[in-house]
């Protein structure tokens, strides 16, 4: 079966991303090679091993399919590349990895429309025509401290 055939929205496409389940929905991290993706996905396991978290598991690293299903935003690793996480001076490093998870957060690192006070128009980002909250991160800022806090923190009342 393809397409809507099995119930999918959209045929599964691979873009250039990494993942990791954080609680119950994935932090999908986009960026270009170098910026980070890799080292921001070690930093969310290693923030859940030391408590920050609650849960978090590898999903995809480098590479990343995504389908819409359900007004939901799937992804899974690459095929090839399950339970693969590149770290950086040590090589590639196998790791537990969920084979699939619903999108919750995209974090665009380097984002050259990444501001200190964000406008709501460029807090939201949609992929295969599904919704989520974007977290842009301006080249050189340290990324972690950011996602734990739109993970652990409301935003104030208007």
């Amino acid at each position: 079966m393809r397409g809507n055939e099995r119930g999918w929205d959209n045929v599964s496409s691979t873009i250039h991303a990494s993942a990791v389940l954080a609680g119950p929905k994935a932090v999908l991290i986009r960026g270009r090679a170098g910026s980070g993706k890799s080292r921001l996905a070690w930093d969310l396991l290693e923030a859940a091993a030391q408590g920050a978290l609650p849960f978090a598991r590898l999903v995809a690293d480098d590479r990343a399919r995504v389908e819409a299903h359900a007004g939901r935003l799937l992804v899974r690793s690459a095929e090839k590349l399950a339970g693969l996480l590149e770290v950086r001076g040590l090589g590639i490093r196998r790791m537990a990895y969920e084979p699939m998870a619903v999108a919750g957060l995209v974090v665009d690192l380097a984002a050259e429309d990444a501001a200190r006070l964000p406008e709501p128009e460029t807090m939201r980002t949609a992929i295969a025509g599904v919704t989520l909250p974007r977290l842009a991160v301006a080249a050189g800022i340290a990324a972690l401290p950011l996602v734990l806090a739109f993970l652990r923190t409301p935003p104030a009342a208007d």
